[in-house]
C-alpha cells in the first residue's frame, strides 16, 4: 500500500509529511511534463521528416550532418518501423500520455497504486525499447539520430524517476535502505545510465570523433 502522504493514494495527503509529499508530487509532475514534452517534440520532428522522406526519397533531414550523425539513415532502416508503422507515431501517443500525467500532478491530481503500476510498466517498456533501438543504431545501422537521442534521454529520466516514486511510496516493495537512497539520490541512476550510453557512443566511433 502507498505510504502516508504518497501522491499515489486516492485521498488528500495528511500528516506531518503532507507538505513534502505535495512538493514531491509537483516536482515529479514538472519532470514528467518536461520529459514528455521533449519526447513529443522529438517524435513530432521525426514523423514530419519521415513523411517528407516518403514523398521524396532524396530528401535529407536537417539533422543529417555527417556519416555518423545521420537521421536519414535511421529513418530509412527497417528498425525505424519495428511494429509495422513508424516508431515516432508510437512516441506521439506515449509521450502525450506522459505530459497528461505530469500536468495532472501539477494540478493536484492523485492516482491510485494500480495507475502508477500501469504507468511504470509503460515506462519500463519504453526504456527497454529505447535500449533495443540504441543497440540497433550503434551496431547495426551504424548511425545516430539526434532527435532519437533526445527521446532516449527523456525516456530514461522519466523511467528512473517513476521507479523511484513507486519505491519510495511503497507501491513497489523494496528494503528501507533502497527507499532511503532513492529519497536523496534518484538523480544518480539516470546520470549513470546516460553515462553508459555516452561511453558506448564515444567508443563506437572513437576514430571518427578524434579525427574529424
Amino acid at each position: 500500500m502507498p505510504a502516508q502522504g504518497s501522491t499515489a493514494g486516492p485521498g488528500p495527503a495528511t500528516g506531518p509529511d503532507a507538505p513534502r509529499a505535495a512538493a514531491s508530487g509537483r516536482g515529479l509532475g514538472l519532470l514528467l511534463l518536461l520529459t514528455g514534452a521533449a519526447g513529443l517534440l522529438a517524435s513530432w520532428v521525426i514523423t514530419l521528416d519521415k513523411f517528407k522522406l516518403l514523398q521524396d526519397p532524396d530528401y535529407v533531414p536537417g539533422c543529417s550532418m555527417n556519416p555518423v550523425v545521420s537521421c536519414g539513415s535511421i529513418m530509412k532502416s527497417e528498425q525505424a518501423a519495428a511494429f509495422g508503422f513508424p516508431n515516432p507515431m508510437l512516441g506521439l501517443a506515449a509521450y502525450a500520455v506522459v505530459c497528461c500525467v505530469g500536468a495532472g500532478l501539477l494540478a493536484g491530481a492523485r492516482f491510485p497504486a494500480w495507475y502508477w503500476l500501469t504507468f511504470h510498466a509503460g515506462a519500463a517498456f519504453g526504456v527497454v525499447f529505447c535500449g533495443w533501438l540504441q543497440f540497433q543504431s550503434l551496431y547495426r545501422i551504424n548511425a545516430l539520430c539526434l532527435w532519437c537521442c533526445l527521446a532516449w534521454a527523456a525516456t530514461l529520466v522519466l523511467f528512473w524517476y517513476v521507479t523511484s516514486h513507486n519505491v519510495r511510496h511503497g507501491i513497489l516493495p523494496a528494503p528501507a535502505w533502497l527507499r532511503a537512497f532513492l529519497d536523496e539520490f534518484t538523480w544518480v541512476l539516470p546520470v549513470l545510465h546516460s553515462g553508459v550510453i555516452g561511453m558506448l557512443i564515444l567508443t563506437r566511433w572513437w576514430d571518427f570523433w578524434t579525427t574529424s
